[in-house]
């Protein structure tokens, strides 16, 4: 790098929330891919067990090694992770559930073609943690909350515990999707080793941002680039979208579970009304079966907002905080350069090449945007996806309970029909 003076972040303050696209709508641009380097340093085991690992394979070694599947969108997958088989344990101490992590892959770094462990939620929350530290220009995929769950009280219930695992293999599929965190190192250990014991604690801060908070302490930005300024814009409006569409959504559900309950007492008063009606016998115990199949189909469909629709709102709020702490790191390193930046400025000898602290400094700031706008862009490709598939099912969904509830009333109409043509013949 050059040693002439760095050049000024571009900056031209806050955008307005009139230009920023709607977040359900956001335009299809291509997904961007970006090559980052990570730290290269011994990798040791939270039990304290060294593991020789080595760093990501270049681009050309990937190309040579056996592709196992090509995504959608024609990109080569040599890594599969899926999360399943829950199973609760027992014993004087506590009571956990751990969930089986089976992994299938090609890739050299890793020792076999395929591993199955189990690990419980805390391994998960480890393994996060983990990411952050070692890769904190990255935006980490939010893992689900450790007790609250909206309508859930009890977190060994089977609904609980099924919601769950389908959250954390979520999480583990969007980690081994990612072109850099897939190839991190702890990610390597949690997949593939037989224990991975972390009481030795867990180290929540980088020294990156332990030095970052020190020299920045009270320094306020000139402002952000407008790009971040917006992504920043974009979050709160985001924000306040899913918190319209999480209230709504939770109001039908409680609408809907009221309507079930008075149904499920509605068709008892029918059956019972069928046995003092010998002539409206048939016709009654129809309508009883319609009353009994249309809350079968309104609890399906219940159930499938809760489980289904929810958990997704859910986990987008939690990736706007992850965002929103990856935009906070980089506006802690972006001050640290303006502040090493200033002291550059009023040196009183303007002849002196600009420290190398300084240059590092920039190139480190360089590769936070570059990281963050490439996740950015996945992020969004991920979304459009998600709520495209979300909002489809839900609608197909409500469609496939009118149709039942129609194909039972039409099952009903002979019914009445018949009972219809035999008084007026008795007549």
């Amino acid at each position: 790098m050059s040693t002439g003076t760095p050049k000024p972040l571009p900056s031209s303050g806050q955008k307005s929330l009139q230009d920023i696209c709607h977040p359900l709508s956001a335009d299809e641009s291509a997904l961007s891919l970006h090559n980052s380097s990570t730290v290269e340093k011994d990798l040791i085991l939270p039990n304290g067990t060294p593991l020789d690992t080595s760093s990501p394979a270049s681009s050309s070694s990937l190309l040579n090694r056996l592709q196992l599947d090509d995504d959608l969108d024609g990109e080569t997958r040599d890594l599969f992770v899926t999360v399943d088989d829950p199973k609760k344990h027992v014993s004087t101490m506590e009571t956990y559930i751990t969930y089986r992590v089976c992994t299938k892959t090609t890739r050299t770094e890793f020792d076999l073609p395929e591993y199955s462990v189990r690990r419980r939620y805390q391994d998960f929350d480890w393994l996060r943690n983990k990411l952050e530290e070692s890769q904190p220009t990255h935006l980490i995929p939010p893992l689900p909350e450790k007790f609250v769950m909206k309508g859930v009280v009890d977190r060994f219930s089977e609904e609980f515990v099924e919601t769950r695992k389908k959250a954390l293999d979520k999480f583990l599929k969007r980690v081994a999707d990612h072109p850099v965190l897939s190839f991190n190192e702890h990610f390597n250990a949690f997949l593939s080793a037989k224990d991975l014991n972390k009481r030795l604690g867990l180290a929540l801060l980088t020294k990156m941002g332990e030095s970052v908070k020190y020299v920045t302490g009270g320094y306020k930005l000139r402002g952000r680039p407008i790009e971040f300024a917006a992504m920043g814009d974009y979050l709160e409006v985001f924000t306040q979208k899913l918190g319209t569409i999480d209230r709504i959504a939770q109001r039908i559900i409680k609408e809907q579970l009221e309507y079930l309950a008075e149904l499920r007492e509605y068709r008892p008063v029918y059956s019972s009304w069928s046995s003092f009606e010998e002539d409206l016998h048939d016709p009654l115990e129809g309508v009883a079966g319609h009353v009994s199949n249309c809350s079968s189909a309104l609890e399906e469909l219940t159930e499938d907002m809760s489980e289904d629709f929810l958990p997704v709102l859910r986990e987008y709020v939690l990736y706007i905080e992850a965002m929103k702490n990856v935009l906070k790191k980089r506006d802690q390193v972006q001050a640290e350069y303006e502040t090493k930046l200033d002291l550059v400025v009023f040196r009183e000898d303007k002849k002196t090449p600009v420290p190398t602290d300084v240059e590092r400094c920039q190139d480190r700031l360089e590769c936070f945007n570059a990281d963050l706008k490439a996740d950015w862009d996945r992020w969004q490709n991920n979304k459009r996806q998600d709520f495209r598939q979300l909002l489809t099912g839900m609608a197909d969904k409500n469609i496939q309970y009118y149709e039942k509830c129609l194909a039972s009333w039409e099952s009903l109409i002979p019914l009445l029909q018949d009972k219809q043509e035999a008084k007026g013949e008795t007549n």
